[in-house]
């Protein structure tokens, strides 16, 4: 795994100038970030060894590099899934090569559905602690220390520095956002009500398919990580309705806006 890493963080580098600190995972429907980057240098996929391939719809599978206001900035453009049918080596791969490429802050969002009954759709979550419930760990295997520790500390996996400064930039711009507790399955089925009064009972607000492999994976090569979750459909007891990917993307789409300004914010004042 440590050649493929070396070699996929080689050939990404040879396509760019400038090696940044940051990097940006975006997720169902986000993609609108990308818009506000400059000097843009894009690698698709299909182009990078050893890369997965996304199969999802909407999400265009590509790397983009350039400035975020005056930041340098890689942008992953769709992201990997466990229920796409790889191996949580392959969906945390690209946060390995990450790492390989020097990237110390990791900034990612999602789409996701709510517990909580004090939220409503479009609202933005930030992520402030997660429960793992896929099947398969990310760290489950041998360990390469040179790729970090056997047993990594979790206990600040979301950044309380980056936290406190997202919060301060919404307060300041009149931006509603909620905080909570992303609790991460493995999909590809949307829950039912009892597995969202389940997750509810259990500490969580939101329920997603995704981040949490990625965010273990950044913690454990001692990446800093901030998460922020769309609102996109409601488990609220009571209101659970039908929902489907569209819906989804729709919902993301209509909360793209406050989600794009805090996080372009974030990136260029932390």
């Amino acid at each position: 795994m440590i050649e493929q890493i070396k070699e996929t963080a080689a050939y990404i580098a040879s396509k760019v100038q400038v090696l940044p600190k940051t990097a940006i995972i975006l997720g169902t429907g986000l993609g609108e970030l990308v818009n506000h980057i400059t000097d843009k240098t894009e690698i698709p996929y299909t182009e990078i060894p050893h890369f997965p391939v996304s199969t999802v719809e909407g999400h265009k599978g590509k790397l983009i590099f350039g400035k975020l206001g005056k930041k340098d900035v890689m942008a992953m453009q769709g992201r990997f899934h466990y229920y796409e049918g790889y191996d949580m080596k392959q969906v945390t791969f690209p946060v390995r090569v990450m790492k390989e490429l020097g990237i110390e802050h990791l900034f990612v969002s999602n789409a996701a559905g709510g517990m909580n009954p004090d939220f409503a759709i479009g609202d933005i979550m930030i992520i402030r602690d997660h429960i793992n419930l896929f099947p398969e760990h990310p760290l489950h295997g041998r360990n390469y220390n040179e790729l970090g520790v056997r047993f990594p500390d979790m206990s600040e996996a979301y950044s309380h520095r980056l936290i406190a400064k997202a919060l301060e930039i919404a307060e300041k711009n009149h931006i509603k956002v909620q905080q909570g507790v992303y609790v991460g399955t493995q999909g590809p089925t949307f829950e039912t009500p009892a597995e969202y009064r389940y997750f509810r009972i259990i500490g969580g607000d939101a329920v997603g398919m995704s981040t949490v492999p990625e965010v273990i994976v950044a913690r454990h090569a001692g990446i800093e990580v901030f998460a922020v979750s769309v609102i996109t459909d409601l488990g609220v007891e009571g209101i659970v309705e039908k929902c489907s990917h569209e819906e989804v993307q729709k919902a993301a789409a209509a909360a793209q806006p406050k989600m794009t300004f805090i996080m372009k914010e974030l990136v260029e004042q932390f």
